[in-house]
Parts: C-alpha cells; sequence; structure tokens
C-alpha cells in the first residue's frame, strides 16, 4: 500500500501518547492512535478527549483512535510508539507482524524491560524487521504531556543511528511550541529517560520527608554522577548525559509536580505502602519497575549507584526511607569526582 506521507500512527494511548497525538494533529498530520483497549478508543472517538489519561485536553478532528494495530499503522510511514516499557515487548511483537518495512519507528518509551535488562531499542532489535530497527529512533527530554498540549514552549531529543530518519522525525513533530533536537547516542539518551525516573523518586522521597531545596539539589547532582557513570560504562557518550534527554529530563522528573515518579517517592515519604499508591495511579510511574532494572544492570556493569540502590531498598526491600537517607549520608567520604 501506498504511503500518505501527511499520515502517522502513534501506538499507546497514554498520557504521552495523546500528547503526541495531539501535537502532530496541530502539525496538519492525520493520525491513527492505538488504545489496547477498545474502549479506551471508542471514548476518544466519541468526546474528542481522552478522559482516563489526558482529560481537558481536546483532540482535533484529525485524531482517529482504533484499538486494531493493523488498521493504525496501514500506509503510515512514521509510526510513534508510546507504551510502557514492562508491555512494550509484546506491543512491538505485534506491531513487527504489521509495520510497513520501510517505516520510520520513533520509540517515546522510557524505560529498561526487567527480565532481559533491555532499552527500548534492544526490544525493537528483538522484534522489527531489520530494515526498521536499524533506521529506529529515540525521543526523550523534559516534556510532560499537559505541558505539550497547553502549548508550553517544549525541547527535546530525538537520536538514532540513521540521521535521515532522525531529521524525518524532527520534521514531523516540531513546531513553535515544540523544538527537536536530533542526537546519535542512542544508549545515552535511552538511558538518561530511563534512570532519571529512579533518581525522581528518590527526591520525591526526600520531599515527603519534609527535607529542603539542599537535598533535592544533591540528589539531582549526584543522581546525575550516577546516571552518567552507567552510560559511559554501557557505552555511551558522557557529554549526552548534560543534555536534555539527561540533566534535562533529571530536573523536570525530579522537581515538577506533574512527575508521577516524584509523586510515588513523596507518598512513601509520608509513610504510605507502595501498593496502595500504585493501586491508587491511572498511570503508569516507570521509575518502580525501572528501579529493580537499573539495580541489575548497575552491578552487572561494576557501577556504584548508591541513590539508586537505596531506592530499590525502599521499594523491594521494604527498608524505611528516612533509614534509606541516613545510610546514603553517612557513607565514606571520598572525592567529588573518581
Amino acid at each position: 500500500m501506498a504511503h500518505d506521507d501527511s499520515a502517522v500512527a502513534v501506538i499507546g494511548a497514554g498520557a504521552w501518547g495523546t500528547a503526541l497525538a495531539w501535537a502532530l494533529a496541530k502539525n496538519g498530520r492525520s493520525v491513527k492512535l492505538w488504545a489496547r483497549r477498545p474502549g479506551i478508543a471508542d471514548g476518544i472517538n466519541a468526546a474528542k478527549e481522552n478522559r482516563q489519561h489526558l482529560p481537558g485536553a481536546i483532540l482535533p478532528e484529525a485524531i482517529r483512535a482504533t484499538s486494531d494495530m493493523v488498521k493504525a499503522v496501514e500506509g503510515r510511514k512514521l509510526v510513534f510508539f508510546a507504551v510502557p516499557s514492562q508491555f512494550m515487548r509484546e506491543a512491538l511483537t505485534t506491531l513487527g507482524q504489521t509495520i510497513s518495512h520501510d517505516a520510520v519507528l520513533v520509540s517515546a518509551t522510557k524505560g529498561i524491560e526487567n527480565n532481559s535488562l533491555a532499552l527500548p531499542s534492544g526490544m525493537i532489535a528483538d522484534t522489527m524487521p531489520v530494515e526498521v530497527s536499524q533506521r529506529s529512533c529515540y525521543l526523550s527530554g523534559p516534556s510532560f504531556a499537559r505541558e505539550l498540549v497547553a502549548k508550553t514552549p517544549t525541547a527535546a531529543t530525538i537520536a538514532s543511528l540513521d540521521y535521515d530518519a532522525a531529521r524525518l522525525a524532527q520534521e514531523g513533530l516540531s513546531s513553535q511550541f515544540f523544538r527537536l533536537y536530533v542526537h546519535h547516542d542512542v544508549i545515552g539518551v535511552e538511558l538518561g529517560g530511563a534512570v532519571k525516573n529512579v533518581i525522581a523518586i528518590a527526591a520525591g522521597i526526600s520531599d515527603g520527608l519534609g527535607f529542603g531545596h539542599n537535598t533535592r539539589a544533591a540528589l539531582i547532582t549526584r543522581g546525575l554522577m550516577e546516571m552518567t557513570r552507567l552510560g559511559v560504562a554501557m557505552g555511551s557518550d558522557e557529554k549526552t548525559f548534560t543534555g536534555l534527554s539527561g540533566l534535562g529530563d533529571l530536573v523536570l522528573t525530579c522537581a515538577g509536580d506533574l512527575s508521577r515518579n516524584r509523586s510515588v517517592g513523596l507518598r512513601l515519604g509520608k509513610g504510605e505502602i507502595l501498593k496502595q499508591i500504585l493501586d491508587s495511579m491511572n498511570s503508569v510511574a516507570e521509575g518502580v519497575a525501572t528501579t529493580l532494572s537499573v539495580q541489575k544492570l548497575a552491578e552487572r556493569h561494576g557501577v556504584d549507584m548508591p541513590i539508586v540502590s537505596e531506592v530499590y531498598k525502599v521499594i523491594y526491600e521494604g527498608k524505611a526511607p528516612k533509614q534509606a537517607v541516613t545510610d546514603l549520608m553517612g557513607r565514606t567520604l571520598k572525592s567529588e569526582f573518581y
């Protein structure tokens, strides 16, 4: 089937996928938005609003939702993917059977699969036709969905080993309120988007315990150091972590009131039980699952990540948040850069 260059698909109708569909439609694109549940798709089409995940944002007529993956991607050369990381492989497996071999796939998922410790690029390599995986792109950066649909000026990064594919995605999504930069460091951009969620939980715990801006600034700065050490150990460019997908996203997620991961930490710091927190949430907080993956990656690569380690102990071993902070502060004194 011939491609309509103005037609795009977005796989995943959570808050971020819906916001991407909105931004693409505002750029004059015809958008098919895939939702896993038919009820979500029907609700979007009937109300022109995703009342479950992005209430209040009126969606352009150019967006049509469907729960049929084949219909979502048929004739689409540009396909954005925004399914949570722990459900990514399942959705990709279905997508790989239907996507055109000359399509450009743009992953907007931030996380690391628990069992395989694969980043989105690894899962795409496992499931997509080789022609698609070789030109796949990775979108990351400081970008709350609700602020994007409010036309708040936003900037982010699109990384790919294929410059032409990255430019196609950049041109398709960029607008007067959404500025995209092209990058080549796929692993670094993906890691920044994943690890920042773990540090944001730590920042939330700090806020929940009643600590101030000094503590949050220290966590952000030392968290950036941990993120960079892991990235370098995995072959990334150190400079990547000073950019939008590293420092930019880290600051936003650790300090922003719209951050789901910071919210989880905030409630943990105030004494709530994790299961109760997660059961009450309408959307996925990627950092909870990602904490397990990052802890395993740190062990695999022999990287010291004390903040990640303490978040892991709070979430998976039931350690008291205040004790975690005490233990962080009581570590052996050392040089700042080593």
